[in-house]
């Protein structure tokens, strides 16, 4: 069992960083980052703020149609070309991160998901079965492939870090949201599992941020998002949290300030997830029963 205690010391200021160059150190494997709108795109700028060293990786048509090699030219930062579905390929990228960055990795996110489904508008009762195969495979089994992969290779730190984005749909009904939940609800389970194993044998955290809606391109692909990011940042007591909050959620979790949270799922949704009923709503269905 894993029981080594360390001294953790808080990093100075050395350039912009709203945290302290909390990261100062640390090497980081970024999945998922497409575009600008991505929250892994804000994740890893992030990161590079608060003073770690990074790779990022998505699939090879991925790399082709989004913009995530700009990133990592303008930032020069290593790009590799990794599907999060294929052991071998994790395997491989593991090996390549470490050499690129000059020893294992202390901490990796997960911003993977894809549903052909929800892009089809295909409704929960008459959903594609490869399709929904597929959707967990991308969106969840990935979590599990990526960190069995990374226990057998030894890649990760003692007491490093893992964390997967996820979504409230996990366990509540959302019209629309389709096979994605069910995915999302495999993902957090996952987390917990082998958050349970990987933290006894090497201390390793494995957390999960369930964020706000994002109008994200893969967000997008629900048709319902642009109602309910309305209706999410009315009921919210803090309003939707941004794509720059859950950046900041995601480097806190990476930091070793939180290095005693483990298998928790932290919502960066504003109060959304706690919260039922508000003035301004009983107000909106008086005047619609009127």
């Amino acid at each position: 069992m894993y029981v080594k205690k360390k001294l953790y010391l808080c990093a100075r200021f050395e350039k912009r960083s709203i945290m302290g160059n909390i990261l100062k150190g640390k090497r980081g494997i970024i999945f998922g980052a497409l575009d600008e709108r991505s929250l892994a795109w804000h994740v890893a700028l992030r990161c590079v703020s608060e003073g770690a060293r990074i790779v990022l990786t998505n699939t090879e048509s991925a790399i082709t149609l989004g913009t995530i090699a700009e990133l990592s030219e303008a930032h020069g930062l290593p790009l590799i070309a990794c599907d999060a579905t294929k052991p071998e390929e994790i395997s491989a990228l593991f090996t390549r991160a470490k050499e690129l960055l000059g020893g294992q990795i202390d901490f990796i996110l997960h911003a993977v998901a894809q549903s052909t489904n929800l892009r089809r508008h295909r409704s929960y009762d008459d959903v594609s079965y490869s399709y929904f195969q597929q959707t967990l495979d991308v969106s969840a089994l990935s979590l599990h492939k990526i960190l069995q992969t990374a226990m057998k290779t030894d890649a990760i730190s003692e007491g490093g870090s893992v964390v997967a984005l996820s979504y409230i749909a996990s366990e509540r009904y959302f019209y629309g949201y389709n096979d994605m939940s069910d995915a999302k609800a495999m993902l957090e389970s996952i987390a917990r599992q082998m958050g349970g194993l990987y933290g006894r044998k090497k201390g390793v955290r494995v957390n999960i941020v369930s964020q706000s809606p994002t109008p994200t391109k893969a967000g997008s692909s629900w048709k319902e998002l642009e109602f309910f990011y309305r209706y999410s940042d009315h009921l919210s007591p803090l309003g939707n949290a941004d794509a720059d909050d859950c950046a900041d959620t995601c480097v806190a979790l990476f930091s070793d300030l939180m290095r005693k949270v483990t298998m928790q799922t932290i919502y960066c949704d504003g109060g959304f997830g706690r919260t039922i009923l508000t003035p301004e709503l009983m107000e909106d269905y008086r005047r619609i029963e009127n």
